[in-house]
């Protein structure tokens, strides 16, 4: 598969997900603000990662966010073909 620039694709971050998975295993609520008190990252970057479909952000936060769910980036992050996915809008 090659793709050229401007095909509609996008990478996206399961932050959602696995901050649901984690308060799940770990059997409490876990709050946006308990996240951004241990990961040191912002509430407006932590609801932009949340809220934004193909937020763009850096290896940094990326990091970070592998670090406290425990996980590897390709379970961070998942390559979306939204013309497959029926999401470019055409």
């Amino acid at each position: 598969m090659h793709l050229r620039r401007g095909e509609p694709s996008v990478i996206r971050i399961l932050f959602k997900q696995l901050l649901d998975q984690k308060a799940f295993t770990e059997r409490r609520r876990i709050t946006m603000n308990e996240v951004c008190a241990e990961t040191g990252l912002s509430r407006p970057t932590l609801s932009r990662i949340a809220n934004t479909p193909g937020y763009r952000t850096n290896t940094d936060t990326i990091d970070t966010l592998c670090r406290y769910f425990e996980c590897q980036p390709g379970e961070l992050l998942t390559w979306v073909d939204e013309d497959a996915d029926g999401r470019n809008g055409g």
